[in-house]
């Protein structure tokens, strides 16, 4: 079957591998699409490092094909969302309803299954795995990562439940626990920042302010809820934020990944308030805030991964929400590509002119 597989820092090419069959506690998938997400990309260009050689790609849908020892829950040919977060269930963060700080995350951080090997192969040489490997056209992954959908939804649109979805929606709903009448800024408007949007509306959240450079996602982000939005290229777009918001943010989400985007929005976030970063900066930048501001202001800083989601419990009634059209995600999808077409997904990506490209399989 057909992957991309990354070499190297900048060297991603289409391979063919050969894929071991699913073990103990895992099952077997056959991609049916996947999101391009910018970690995917900081991952290409070596801003966050990786086991290497690996198959990338966090956030799909699939059929299942194949179902290991033990497992219960799905069966083949159910469809299926992709979580990222393969997390052990039995440590004490795990069981404190923490999944998103497992401590026994390492051995998946390091590119392997729960077992310590990989089911993917090319000739003599072990390829990671980057759970689920959605840029591949068949995947084996821990159990526990795949939840089953109806196969009535459309699998290219459910795809960015597994990740863009829920960091966005989850940062607004779990980590921040946002209520109505609150008011909201939310800074960049990818495919995180547009779910943190969404996730506000569905919060009741009021006044809610976007923010970005791009004119046609400023628009988006006005036909899905926002009451005012704001080009952060304005000299005065702190200023504006604070204005649009009668003095400041209650919350305020940096979905960038930038210290200095996420310092523009501890600058609107008021009095106290909470600045919550969801996006992964490089690590060689730091954030700078006047340290008297946390005690004298009671402000606080608050970062959120994955949405601080439970998979298990946010996939469904993020599904369910999906259904009864409260979560319109289809609006997220800008286009489709072909595994060929990923380079040139990712180079689109950085200039903006997409919101979520899918992978079609």
């Amino acid at each position: 079957m057909r992957a991309a597989v990354l070499w190297d820092v900048d060297d991603l090419r289409i391979e063919e591998l050969d894929l071991d069959p699913p073990r103990t506690g895992e099952v077997a998938i056959r991609m049916a699409a996947s999101g391009v997400c910018r970690s995917d990309s900081h991952a290409v260009h070596g801003v966050h490092r990786h086991a290497m050689p690996i198959v990338l790609g966090h956030e799909g849908s699939a059929v299942v094909e194949e179902v290991g020892e033990g497992v219960t829950g799905v069966n083949p040919g159910d469809h299926v969302v992709c979580s990222w977060l393969p997390y052990c269930g039995s440590c004490r963060r795990c069981t404190a309803g923490r999944p998103v700080v497992c401590e026994r995350l390492g051995v998946f951080d390091a590119g392997f299954l729960a077992d310590g090997t990989t089911r993917f192969s090319h000739g003599q040489t072990r390829i990671h795995h980057n759970v689920p490997s959605s840029f591949a056209e068949r995947s084996v992954v821990p159990a526990n990562t795949v939840f089953r959908v109806d196969a009535s939804l459309p699998l290219e649109q459910v795809a960015l439940l597994g990740c863009a979805v829920m960091t966005g929606v989850g940062a607004v709903v779990n980590t921040a626990q946002v209520r109505a009448g609150r008011s909201t800024a939310v800074f960049g408007l990818g495919g995180v920042g547009l779910s943190a949007l969404l996730g506000a509306v569905l919060a009741g959240a009021h006044p809610i302010v976007a923010v970005d450079v791009v004119p046609a996602k400023l628009q988006l982000a006005q036909e899905l809820g926002a009451t005012a939005v704001v080009d952060a290229r304005a000299p005065d777009a702190v200023d504006q934020v604070r204005e649009a918001t009668a003095g400041g943010a209650e919350y305020a989400f940096e979905t960038v990944g930038s210290a200095k985007v996420l310092e523009q929005a501890y600058a609107v976030t008021r009095r106290g308030g909470t600045t919550i970063t969801v996006g992964l900066p490089h690590p060689s930048q730091a954030f700078t805030v006047p340290a008297v501001s946390l005690v004298a202001e009671e402000r606080t800083v608050k970062g959120s991964y994955l949405g601080s989601s439970v998979p298990s419990r946010d996939i469904p009634r993020y599904v369910a929400l999906y259904r009864a059209g409260r979560l319109p995600v289809d609006r997220l999808l800008t286009a489709t590509v072909g595994l060929d077409d990923l380079n040139q997904a990712f180079d689109d990506l950085a200039a903006g002119t997409s919101i979520r490209q899918v992978l079609l399989f």
